[in-house]
């Protein structure tokens, strides 16, 4: 007897934005569960945008408002993140033709 699979944790994704010239901080561009946040995870990916996995993040993001600036008390956890997207950016080596 095949014993029942638990539920798959339903997925969830936030998307930031920051602009170092206008913006005070990182604002929230999209949040969302399930298909949404695949959805969120496929255009990231297909735009080439860096996707780091944080479930505790992604869960006080998906607290906040579309166009929302993070809160203070995030500042720490998403400079963390910037600076990973960064050194990404930083690294990559475009392959030549």
């Amino acid at each position: 007897m095949k014993r029942p699979q638990p539920p798959r944790p339903r997925r969830a994704a936030a998307a930031l934005k920051y602009t170092a010239a206008t913006d005070q901080a990182p604002k929230i561009t999209a949040t969302g569960h399930g298909v949404i946040a695949e959805k969120i995870i496929a255009l990231a990916r297909a735009k080439g945008v860096p996707i780091r996995q944080d479930a505790d993040l992604v869960q006080v993001l998906c607290q906040l408002d579309l166009r929302q600036e993070i809160p203070p008390s995030l500042y720490q956890v998403v400079a963390e993140l910037l600076a990973f997207v960064y050194r990404l950016n930083h690294d990559y080596r475009p392959l030549s033709s």
